[in-house]
């Protein structure tokens, strides 16, 4: 079962930021990436939806052999995790907005989240939200039509730079001194919201500590790949093949797949 392969979803390319992670910290493994950028993005679908979306992904990622599963996703983890968690054996690793770690370090008592929709009115972002960010003001932000843009290659858009503009404009004005980055799409932001933003703001992501919590698990049900081996990467997309080629760059092949 160690040989086997992690098993990585998300509604489309941005979960790549998260794959990225979890190949530094973990280069010997083997892993599958899914790519459901048909339906991306999920978060206007509701949960019932969104939870059958999940559950297609997982279907094809165990049959593909996958010995644990990463829902590189926000919206997919907290509108489904606990389900796919309930109905498959198979250990899940989830994606959470970093607001702990912002809510602690804040000096002015003011993050900013910038999230997408389905993330920010689902149940277990409010959970998460009341437990930590107590006594800290969180501005919220619905990130509408940034993955929409990075899906249609336009990351580096003119019309992303105005968006993020109008997005950010009201954190700032609210003086926060943390940005959290509620989607797997948005770390490839980052030099942009640089830019944008004070100098004193710093930027959260999920990435490295999924990454730590995916090596715990694997060492706890012991199935790390502990062999030095040309690991095998795959990676499929069931729409263009360009967009997530453009993100991985020239030394990954993406196949298509219709899923």
């Amino acid at each position: 079962m160690s040989k086997q392969p992690i098993g990585i979803f998300d509604s489309g390319v941005g979960g790549t930021s998260i794959w990225k992670e979890i190949h530094a910290l973990l280069p010997n493994e083997n892993t599958i990436y899914l790519a459901d950028s048909l339906n991306a993005p999920y978060g206007p679908k509701g949960k019932e939806r969104i939870i059958e979306l999940c559950v297609k992904n997982t279907e094809i990622l165990l049959r593909k052999g996958c010995k644990i599963i990463v829902v590189a996703c926000n919206t997919a983890t907290t509108n489904a995790i606990n389900y796919l968690r309930t109905n498959y054996m198979i250990p899940f690793i989830g994606i959470e907005p970093a607001i702990k770690p912002a809510a602690l370090h804040s000096s002015t008592k003011t993050v900013g989240i910038l999230a997408t929709k389905g993330t920010l009115s689902s149940e277990l972002f409010s959970k998460t939200s009341s437990l930590y960010a107590c006594g800290i003001k969180v501005v919220e932000q619905d990130g509408d039509g940034i993955v929409q843009l990075i899906e249609n290659g336009k990351l580096d858009s003119d019309e992303m730079r105005s968006l993020l503009k109008i997005y950010l404009q009201p954190m700032i004005d609210a003086k926060i001194d943390h940005l959290v980055l509620g989607c797997t799409h948005y770390p490839y932001l980052i030099p942009q919201l640089l830019e944008l933003l004070p100098k004193h703001v710093k930027i959260i992501d999920s990435g490295e500590a999924v990454a730590k919590q995916t090596k715990s698990i694997l060492k706890k049900n012991a199935l790390l790949n502990n062999q030095i081996s040309n690991p095998k990467n795959q990676f499929f997309t069931n729409t263009d093949l360009k967009i997530l080629n453009s993100l991985l760059g020239n030394n990954y092949k993406v196949e298509y797949l219709d899923f």
